[in-house]
């Protein structure tokens, strides 16, 4: 019986362990979507899909290594040739992370606070901006998304070239082959 209790104890704490390392890496892997944001509304980071809020209950890491603080909108941005030490902001209100990392500013307020600069003039012009880091939209970036477009149309040729006399249904794949030139046209 004492040898089943520490069993049990040992496996219990080596399932545990990927997200202790998780969590102490800054956040935890989140699979997104093209349409997949990260709002901050209310004082706090939501998940936005479309038009869907859900509330975020752990700080998230995307796939390019921006990490987003769930509780006070604090985005770390990954080191780059830029910022070798990566980059800290915080997010204001309506302020978005993307899926690919890009943080996009909601008011010219907040814009010109990412940019290290005043607060514009009341009813000044005011163009979107958008941060980026290097590693959110450089080449690793792309051979990874021409890699999955390769992917892709590796499986629809293989489901045409069944020999079946039925049009097979390719909706799916086409779906995500148009996510995947959707993400490799913002990269230009």
């Amino acid at each position: 019986m004492h040898r089943l209790l520490v069993l049990l104890f040992a496996a219990s704490c080596l399932a545990t362990a990927p997200r202790l390392a998780a969590a102490q890496d800054g956040g935890f892997p989140v699979q997104t979507t093209a349409r997949t944001q990260f709002v901050f509304k209310n004082g706090e980071v939501m998940r936005r899909e479309g038009s869907q809020l859900t509330p975020l209950t752990q700080n998230v890491k995307l796939a390019n290594g921006t990490k987003i603080n769930y509780k006070n909108g604090i985005v770390e941005m990954p080191a780059d040739k830029i910022f070798p030490q990566g980059k800290k902001l915080t997010l204001r209100e309506d302020d978005y992370v993307r899926a690919d990392g890009g943080v996009v500013f909601a008011t010219p307020a907040s814009a010109a606070a990412a940019q290290g600069k005043p607060a514009p003039a009341a009813g000044a012009k005011y163009e979107t901006y958008v941060q980026h880091g290097l590693s959110s939209s450089g080449p690793a970036m792309q051979v990874s998304l021409l890699n999955k477009k390769v992917e892709l149309l590796n499986q629809k040729i293989s489901l045409l070239s069944q020999g079946r006399t039925d049009q097979p249904d390719t909706k799916a794949i086409d779906a995500q082959l148009t996510q995947v030139d959707t993400q490799l046209a913002a990269q230009k």
